[in-house]
């Protein structure tokens, strides 16, 4: 298996963008969209991740799934800076919505509008939701 970046056909990195808008427990997506951000970061990909809906939550300090019988695994998201994904976007709405503040997240994200991530995800090369 090749180590070298995904290219597009005149030799440039491709852009994904994973976005996350389901709640962290009750389903196997948000776990699987956390894994595949590290493979493609590992693979050097310019990788940024999306928040919004739900998919907020996954990020919320302060988690405790022992009762649903699944380990919390929030804290996992501080391993992306080691992976240089540093572009972490929380969509405003969904955090308003939620009662959300930037301090109630484990990692540093930018909070953006719905119009400014509807702009970002119109950049990328592949949107990959979970």
């Amino acid at each position: 298996m090749s180590e070298e970046p995904v290219f597009d056909t005149q030799g440039v990195v491709k852009k994904f963008m994973y976005v996350n808008r389901r709640a962290p427990y009750g389903t196997i997506y948000p776990l699987e969209i956390l894994e595949s951000v590290l493979v493609a970061a590992a693979f050097e990909q310019d990788t940024s991740v999306a928040f919004l809906d739900d998919g907020v939550f996954q990020i919320k300090k302060g988690q405790d799934p022992k009762e649903l019988g699944m380990k919390n695994f929030s804290p996992t998201f501080r391993a992306l800076a080691g992976y240089d994904v540093e572009k972490l976007y929380v969509e405003k709405e969904s955090m308003d919505a939620r009662g959300l503040k930037v301090d109630d997240f484990v990692v540093k994200v930018r909070v953006v509008s719905a119009a400014e991530l509807a702009k970002l995800m119109a950049e990328q090369d592949i949107l990959i939701t979970g």
